[in-house]
């Protein structure tokens, strides 16, 4: 799937993200000859793990379609390691539980980031309140 087409998804379903501005590759998962989700995979955002052999989800969206997103999370895997990545990374907020990864073979590392990306010396839009929260980070390799 194209990243407008990705991204003209995220910015009509996902519950607080909005579109990413790149990508590596996105997945479309189709039912019945209509989109029912979508994963975003690009380069980490977290530069320290942005070694040349890891990949994040940046966004994985669905219309709430049973096991949808543990389709996506498991074909962005195998599509990343086909390609010679050796780990797959991505995030919850606290209030996600994480079934969907544990359903496709991810594991939970622990707590990591949170905060704001704007600061004086470095000016950002906001970050909005609800994604300020430390979250959970996810792996599979």
């Amino acid at each position: 799937m194209d990243l407008a087409s990705a991204n003209e998804f995220v910015r009509q379903k996902h519950r607080h993200h909005k579109p990413v501005v790149g990508h590596k590759f996105s997945i479309g998962l189709v039912d019945s000859s209509e989109v029912v989700g979508v994963c975003i995979v690009g380069r980490p955002v977290s530069r320290h793990l942005d070694t040349g052999w890891v990949l994040e989800v940046t966004r994985c969206c669905t219309d709430g379609t049973k096991n949808a997103c543990s389709m996506l999370y498991g074909t962005a895997w195998r599509a990343a390691k086909s390609l010679g990545y050796k780990k797959l990374v991505t995030y919850t907020l606290p209030s996600e539980g994480g079934a969907s990864l544990r359903g496709a073979g991810w594991r939970c590392i622990g707590e990591a980031g949170g905060g704001n990306w704007n600061c004086e010396s470095r000016p950002r839009i906001d970050t909005p309140d609800e994604l300020r929260q430390s979250k959970f980070r996810w792996e599979v390799a």
